[in-house]
């Protein structure tokens, strides 16, 4: 399926690579977290403590798997922090500022893509993709 992901509807896919793959042969490190689910889990969950209330602008879904722009930033933290802990100087720090930070801000945001959805009640409203036109023919 060349689809993306929208939001929940049963179009879901395996997008997470097996443990240690990363399309660079036998010479690519091995992962820490064998895919997204995991790290968000087992690493995010636990290094982003925060109070929820979408009142006070702070919101999550604990069905963030169902939202296409948290698989899509989430993803995207798992990757870069699987390359930036390998290195032993400022790796870490350059995840955080660079990468955690910007991305869960935005995912936490009470405007962010839980925007309706509660930890409390899970995943409840469905946003619908933005307005697109077909741009005009050979433009592209």
């Amino acid at each position: 399926m060349n689809r993306g992901l929208g939001e929940w509807d049963d179009e879901l896919e395996d997008t997470a690579a097996p443990a240690g793959a990363s399309g660079e042969g036998g010479n690519a490190p091995e992962l820490f977290y064998r895919n997204v689910a995991e790290f968000v889990s087992n690493k995010l969950a636990v290094a982003y403590r925060r109070q929820l209330n979408a009142q006070s602008g702070v919101t999550w879904c604990p069905q963030w798997w169902k939202h296409a722009e948290a698989i899509g930033r989430l993803e995207a933290l798992w990757r870069s922090w699987e390359h930036l802990r390998l290195d032993g100087t400022t790796g870490m720090s350059i995840w955080w500022r660079d990468h955690a930070d910007h991305h869960m801000n935005v995912l936490l945001s009470a405007d962010g893509p839980f925007k309706g959805c509660s930890p409390d009640d899970g995943h409840r409203t469905k946003l619908v993709p933005l307005p697109c036109e077909e741009p005009p023919a050979g433009l592209f």
